[in-house]
């Protein structure tokens, strides 16, 4: 006890400096905690700006997909669309000129039918031309007239004479030579005398001019 005695003790000393090194270290904890708060916060921002980022790449890569299909489609259309028009216009032609053929091939039947009833017109209008009586001559008349009816509902059907006449020169195309003569007033190869009349529809000849050649 007496050695106590000379010594101030004072109570709390210790309590105090625990307190102020837990005030710091709580300080320091905290200053620790808002660093990684703030660390989170960038960590969290740079997340967002790189989700942004990724997003507008995204969406340009999706507008640029979206333009090159879209390309890629109106190209396709454009040549399905170029086959079919083409594919139309060949059936069109094809077949117009079925129909075109097709009323070729009538009317020449017709047309060569037609053709011996004005064959037996004209060797009675030759016949009537011989004749002296009067009454012959009203018969050639009355022919004649039948004949160029004849001829008219040919003309309106597009069927037309085609022109020879002696001196025409030969054109194995539209005359048919049944003989041959020697003749001094014509030149080679030209017609000396038409036998038959010939005819055409067009450009297609429905019977050749029969025809004597001279030379």
């Amino acid at each position: 006890m007496a050695d106590n005695e000379g010594e101030e003790i004072v109570f709390g000393q210790d309590e105090v400096t625990c307190n102020e090194r837990g005030d710091e270290q709580a300080v320091e904890d905290a200053a620790r905690a808002d660093n990684a708060s703030a660390g989170m916060d960038e960590i969290e921002k740079d997340t967002r700006e790189d989700g942004a980022e990724a997003a507008k790449s995204d969406d340009s890569q999706s507008e640029t997909y979206d333009e090159a299909s879209c390309a890629k489609e109106l190209e396709e259309t454009k040549n399905r669309y170029l086959y079919l028009y083409a594919e139309y216009d060949n059936y069109r032609k094809r077949t117009q000129k079925e129909k075109d053929n097709l009323y070729s091939d009538a009317v020449a039947k017709v047309a060569g039918e037609f053709l011996g009833v004005i064959d037996n017109i004209d060797r009675a209008l030759s016949a009537c031309k011989e004749a002296d009586t009067p009454s012959d001559d009203k018969i050639y008349q009355g022919i004649e007239m039948v004949s160029k009816q004849a001829v008219e509902i040919l003309n309106k059907i597009g069927v037309e004479e085609i022109a020879v006449e002696r001196g025409t020169r030969f054109d194995p195309n539209f005359h048919e030579a049944v003989m041959h003569i020697e003749d001094s007033d014509l030149g080679e190869q030209e017609v000396a005398q038409v036998f038959a009349k010939g005819y055409q529809y067009k450009d297609r000849v429905i019977r050749h001019a029969v025809v004597q050649v001279a030379n």
